[in-house]
């Protein structure tokens, strides 16, 4: 980790959503590792004492650790002794691939296992909870996690993902790949860089989440607040970005299916606690969340919560109340 330098940090200040992110009492800073930066919102953590896991979010496509606002700020409302950090990009960064940032996250805090010769007062508690592509790799994490033998893994948050070998799988059925167009469209790395920078990044980005968020008044209003979509568009007219966050997709078709089709044969399951949070799409179409994921647990408890009423795939953000609530609830259970 290195601190920003006075001019970067007053640059950096000066844009709308790091404004309103520091006005939630939170700092900002910025993780140099061997692929690149990593940018991230920390409450709390300069003041840890009590040995409460740290919740770490990440965020899904198309949008940046700014989603994370209405969270930070529902969960600070119900407790002030919750430590977090939101992990993500900023626009000016591309982002790391799905199959990067799985050990980038930690490693800048973690040296080799070999070298460890840990007691118990170093080890870290966590939680992990992620949305969209940021539950991807916490699903990653979970499976992993005596690779990082500095953090007592403390349970997982997956917010409206189903396994990603599963997701791939469920294109047999033509509506599913019509609705999901963005997947196999975005794992092509050159075509899609280059017909979403011909239409214009923040145009395209406009459009998914347009597509993909609730039909409810309330959520609608909630998710639109703060200049959201205009801060996730905005984000999106870099072609770094634009390409990183394709080679996702690429990575998601490559080689994260491939790991997690080896994970399941070797019975390499997730050995902490889960919550699934979900909307009714999947019920919509016809995936029961439960049965899902129960195959990809190991040793843990599978929990999950149902947002329906027309809540869309933006949960956090378009039921911030109720997510703050029952994700607050299960990090206080996991302590």
């Amino acid at each position: 980790m290195y601190q920003l330098s006075p001019d970067k940090r007053n640059t950096l200040e000066k844009d709308n959503d790091i404004q309103h992110m520091v006005s939630l009492g939170l700092r900002f800073n910025i993780t140099t590792t061997a692929k690149g930066n990593i940018f991230y919102y920390e409450r709390g953590l300069w003041d840890i004492m009590n040995g409460k896991p740290i919740l770490v979010l990440l965020h899904g496509y198309p949008q940046t650790s700014f989603m994370h606002s209405r969270a930070f700020h529902e969960i600070s409302r119900f407790s002030s002794q919750t430590y977090q950090a939101t992990v993500g990009h900023h626009p000016s960064e591309a982002a790391p691939t799905t199959n990067e940032a799985s050990f980038l996250l930690l490693r800048s805090n973690n040296r080799p296992r070999k070298h460890l010769r840990l007691k118990h007062a170093d080890i870290r508690p966590i939680m992990i909870a992620g949305h969209d592509q940021g539950a991807r790799i916490c699903h990653r994490l979970a499976v992993d996690q005596a690779d990082y033998p500095a953090f007592s893994f403390k349970g997982a948050i997956l917010m409206d993902i189903i396994p990603t070998a599963i997701q791939w799988g469920s294109f047999v059925v033509a509506e599913t790949s019509v609705a999901s167009f963005n997947w196999p469209f975005l794992a092509n790395v050159d075509v899609a860089t280059e017909m979403i920078m011909a239409q214009g990044g923040d145009a395209f980005v406009r459009m998914c989440l347009n597509r993909w968020v609730g039909t409810r008044k309330q959520g609608l209003a909630m998710f639109k607040s703060n200049d959201s979509i205009d801060i996730y568009a905005n984000s999106f007219k870099s072609e770094s970005v634009i390409r990183a966050t394709c080679d996702e997709f690429r990575a998601g078709a490559q080689e994260d299916i491939r790991l997690q089709y080896e994970d399941q044969r070797a019975g390499r399951k997730m050995d902490i606690d889960v919550f699934i949070l979900y909307t009714m799409k999947w019920v919509d179409e016809n995936i029961w969340m439960g049965k899902v994921w129960q195959e990809w647990m190991g040793k843990g408890q599978l929990i999950g919560r149902n947002f329906s009423g027309g809540t869309g795939h933006f949960i956090a953000e378009e039921a911030p109340e109720e997510a703050a609530w029952v994700i607050l609830r299960f990090y206080n259970d996991c302590s």
